[in-house]
């Protein structure tokens, strides 16, 4: 079994993903819309006597020598892929042929005899690699003239009495060719003799007597004629040829005897053809005098059986048809024939009335014979509806098996189907829609098939074909649709009114009004845009203003509807794109400013604009008096001294004045184009912090612009605090509980007077007379901590503030002045007062830290609340 190799062609990615970072779903579902729409690659159908195309109705004679190159197997793919081809046999049959591939290209490589096989079945397929077609065709052998004729029943021995009349048939000769046609009809002729006394007819082979000759037993008892049989002649390897055989018909000469006649070469059969006439020979019976010595007059007649449509010659015995073929009833007749002499015989002729394959299959229409059917109709009916619009009749004037054929539809596959596939003599066409998907006004407006009608079971296979045209007309069929699921547009802010955003674009394949689409818009953010009803064009509204820095971006929907409101949507997606149309702006013109020397100072401007770099700022110093003393971060506005001025006394020596106080002009310029820019006045007092002493005073200091940072390391501490008290106290208790030293304590809440103050909150005030003061915090119970001996330097540390006043609750009055007695527990501890006295002390140092930072940690976040608004 031969097979075509099949190759496995990749398949192609195509990623896709949307502007805004999603990948897109679409994508996925059009690659499995190709997988699914892949179409099978499909042979040409050239007709008959083409060398191309899938091997239909392809023949080849049988004298083609080995290796000939005899056909070209043609298809394509609907997806241009690249296509391969392959031959394959019957399991246990010959395989004559090869093909390549690649090219398609049939060679012969087993000689061929149609005498032993007329036909080839082959198994023809193409392949894109995904999809492989494989058709059933069957080659038709043809005939060359490669068969001589051959005798049959030899040797040919004849009696014949001597008083047999001159034209007397005495003898029949018949060779077959194999060969068809003319290659296979045989003529017969005797050899040229001096004293040749018999002639013999060259179509049916019969041995006469020449006329005005006789026989004569006593003179030349035997006989010997030698005949010719040749065919008709006829092509062989491309060259005419006639072939013929030769016999020896030897005749005895029979005395004439009193015996009845008998008949010579019974049984006997005889034909009608479709194109004899009246009067022409069917078969001539021959019969002899047994009286061989004196043999008496033959006379012939027909007893029973002819219907009135035979005729015998009474002399020669010849049977004649007396009317056409066409006319007669039957296909096999019996005649009974009657020879007499003195005495008679009888014996029967079979006579078949045989028809020549001389008409091939024939389609007409409703005025007569006619090649091409037109109908016209609307796209995609449904399946299995009859296309009642043709009128087709299919006819073959043969009679038997020379009337048998198929009906094929050959076209766009699985679309049509015929009905019936097999006629016999004639048949009325249906053709039946078998996928209204293929029916298609979009795909094109005409559909054209071939219908083909080719003889099954004779040696000629005559075939004929009918173009089936089908007219399409268009419904609304189709919904429009987007080029894509959604459009991205710019547009500059402050764009004037009526500005193009985008172009969209929808397809109806429909013809005529439904293929014309029509564009609306809706959706939130709408309102500010147009879109041109039939070319898409998206623009702003005459009296739209767009502010990127009010909003920037927009999205609605669009919709495409043809004329009997068929649509589909498609997203858009605006963005405004921001133009420097703001410069950076100070909060003040003027701004004051004290400086710690080592730590920075920061001015900031804002831009309104929306994005960078129309917004992103650049600080710049343009003139300082004194010069020559500060620098600047230029992208967080950070003013700081130069890195060689560590003290006052260097600052001093800088400036003249005493309160080192400098005047700065600031620019802030933003980044965009054209750039805008602005300045501001910072006045800088330049102070140096030293009252506070000790790591938790210089941590405090470095840590007063980043509040955040001493908050959680006031919270880190107390949080060790809390862990050292609670280890302390389970250390404790455990011990205690091992000693059984728990001691019930009785602690009762006494009733608060009505005239009781409530508890106030009390800021320290705080004076400053010097710059630098306001880095330092005083204690207003300084007496106390000095009564208690406190180590701490003046200034004294600062001290906690009174409690606030207790949290709101929704307590009636008259709840408050309930006295609520409880019962508790503690551990009794061993510890000194001392200790107990040290610790408060340490408390309050705390306590009061971290109230300072909390309300500096509040106005800096007040500060920077007020810069955003």
């Amino acid at each position: 079994m031969q097979r075509c190799d099949v190759h496995t062609v990749p398949c192609e990615t195509y990623p896709s993903a949307c502007g805004f970072g999603w990948r897109c779903l679409w994508s996925e579902r059009l690659r499995h819309w190709i997988r699914q729409s892949d179409y099978a690659p499909y042979f040409y159908d050239n007709g008959p006597g083409s060398k191309n195309g899938n091997m239909a109705l392809f023949s080849i004679s049988e004298d083609t020598a080995v290796g000939t190159h005899v056909y070209v197997l043609n298809g394509t793919d609907p997806e241009g892929d690249p296509v391969r081809y392959g031959l394959m046999f019957e399991k246990g049959s010959k395989e004559y042929f090869r093909v390549d591939s690649k090219s398609g290209n049939v060679n012969l490589v087993q000689e061929l005899d149609r005498e032993i096989q007329d036909e080839i079945s082959v198994l023809v397929s193409i392949t894109d690699g995904r999809n492989k077609v494989v058709e059933t065709v069957r080659v038709l052998v043809t005939d060359a003239n490669d068969e001589a004729p051959k005798f049959q029943n030899l040797p040919f021995i004849v009696d014949v009495s001597e008083d047999a009349a001159a034209e007397s048939s005495i003898y029949r000769v018949q060779a077959v060719d194999k060969d068809m046609g003319s290659g296979g009809s045989v003529s017969y002729i005797l050899q040229p003799s001096p004293f040749s006394k018999f002639t013999i007819d060259g179509h049916s082979g019969i041995l006469r007597i020449k006329p005005g000759e006789t026989l004569d037993y006593e003179t030349t008892p035997t006989h010997f004629v030698t005949v010719v049989a040749k065919d008709g002649g006829g092509k062989y390897k491309g060259r005419h040829q006639v072939l013929s055989s030769t016999a020896t018909i030897t005749i005895n000469v029979i005395d004439a005897q009193d015996m009845p006649p008998s008949f010579i070469g019974t049984p006997y059969f005889g034909y009608i053809y479709e194109v004899s006439v009246p009067g022409s020979e069917i078969f001539t019976v021959l019969a002899r005098d047994g009286d061989q010595g004196n043999p008496n007059p033959i006379f012939y007649s027909i007893l029973d059986g002819s219907d009135g449509v035979f005729d015998i010659n009474g002399t020669s015995g010849c049977i004649t048809v007396t009317t056409y073929p066409t006319l007669l009833r039957k296909e096999l007749y019996e005649i009974k024939v009657k020879v007499k002499t003195n005495a008679y015989a009888v014996t029967t002729v079979t006579v078949r009335v045989v028809d020549l394959n001389n008409h091939p299959p024939t389609f007409y229409g409703e005025n007569g014979p006619q090649n091409k059917f037109e109908v016209t109709m609307r796209e995609h009916p449904p399946a299995g509806e009859i296309l009642r619009g043709f009128k087709i009749t299919v006819n073959d004037s043969d009679q038997g098996a020379n009337a048998k054929f198929k009906l094929r539809l050959v076209g766009p596959s699985r679309v049509l189907r015929v009905v019936p596939q097999t006629v016999l003599n004639e048949a009325q066409v249906t053709i039946i829609v078998e996928d209204a998907a293929g029916i298609d006004y979009e795909k094109g407006p005409t559909l054209s098939f071939k219908l083909l009608a080719v003889e099954i079971d004779t040696p000629e296979r005559f075939s004929a074909t009918a173009d089936i045209v089908i007219n399409l007309k268009d419904t609304n069929d189709n919904v429009p649709k987007f080029t894509s699921e959604y459009y991205i547009g710019r547009i500059p802010e402050n764009s004037p009114g009526g500005s193009s955003v985008v172009s969209v674009t929808a397809n109806d394949p429909d013809s005529g009004p439904w293929g014309e689409v029509k564009y609306t818009i809706y959706g939130s953010g709408s309102d500010l845009f147009h879109i041109h009803s039939s070319s898409g064009l998206i623009t702003t509204q005459p009296w739209t203003s767009l502010d990127a820095e009010v909003r920037s971006k927009y999205n609605f929907y669009i919709k495409a509807e043809d004329s009997e409101g068929k649509y589909s949507l498609a997203e858009v997606f605006i963005t405004v794109l921001d133009m420097n149309d703001h410069p950076p702006e100070f909060n003040e013109d003027l701004l004051e400013k004290t400086m710690i020397i080592g730590a920075p100072v920061k001015v900031e401007a804002v831009d309104e604009d929306a994005e960078s770099p129309n917004n992103v700022i650049e600080y710049s110093i343009m003139t300082a008096d004194p010069d020559n003393a500060f620098e600047i971060n230029t992208d967080t506005g950070e003013i700081m001294l130069k890195p060689f001025i560590k003290s006052m006394e260097i600052v001093q020596n800088i400036t003249k004045e005493k309160e080192c106080r400098w005047s700065l002009v600031v620019q802030a310029r933003d980044r965009g184009s054209p750039s805008f820019s602005t300045t501001a006045v910072v006045n800088i007092d330049i102070t140096e912090a030293t009252p506070l002493k000790g790591p938790m005073a210089a941590f405090l200091l470095r840590s007063r612009d980043n509040p955040m940072k001493a908050l959680g390391m006031v919270i880190g501490i107390i949080s060790v605090l809390v862990g050292v008290t609670v280890f302390i106290s389970t250390a404790i208790y455990m011990r205690n509980a091992k000693s059984n030293r728990i001691a019930p304590v009785r602690r009762i809440i006494k009733r608060r007077p009505k005239d009781q103050q409530p508890w106030t909150f009390r800021m320290p005030i705080i004076k400053f007379s010097n710059p630098a003061d306001k880095f330092l915090i005083d204690n207003p119970e300084l007496g106390l901590q000095q009564s208690s001996g406190s180590p701490w330097p003046k200034p004294p540390p600062p001290s906690a503030p009174c409690l606030p006043p207790p949290p709101p609750s929704n307590t009636r009055v008259s709840e408050w002045q309930r006295a609520v007695p409880t019962i508790s527990g503690a551990l009794v501890s061993r510890g000194s007062k001392k200790a107990k006295s040290s610790r408060r002390k340490e408390g309050n140092i705390s306590s009061a830290l971290v109230s300072e930072l909390k309300l500096k940690l509040e106005q800096k976040i007040n500060e920077n609340n007020q810069g955003y608004y």
